[in-house]
């Protein structure tokens, strides 16, 4: 089982930057991806970045937010943050942390933050 901690949103203006961070708790249970969506009203949940736990640390991001947002991981705290830069007010939602257990196909998700991005 795994249960996830998010924290880091907030307000912020057009242009600005906030990092968000995700905590894993696991029973013992292996994490082999972990990611981070968001829903804005009205809308379905999109990928905006996931990044892969193998040697080679495969990072995917929605176009939307390449080059502005960099997912990195740090284990020793069990760890994975979204730095988020040159923000929008297009994304403004309430983003939501996951994680992957393949062999279990387990896919735990996270409470949610909200980010709010005012123009």
């Amino acid at each position: 089982q795994v249960q996830l901690v998010e924290s880091g949103g907030g307000l912020v203006q057009a242009g600005g930057s906030l990092r968000l961070s995700c905590t894993a708790s696991t029973s013992g249970l292996a994490i082999n991806a972990m990611g981070w969506y968001r829903q804005a009203p009205g809308k379905p949940r999109e990928l905006v970045a996931r990044l892969r736990f193998t040697s080679a640390g495969v990072t995917n991001y929605a176009d939307s937010v390449k080059g502005r947002f960099t997912i990195s991981r740090e284990d020793a705290k069990n760890t994975v943050y979204l730095q988020m830069n040159s923000l929008k007010p297009d994304d403004t939602a309430v983003y939501y942390c996951n994680a992957e257990n393949w062999a279990k196909s387990v896919s735990q998700w996270g409470q949610g933050t909200q980010v709010t991005v005012s123009s």
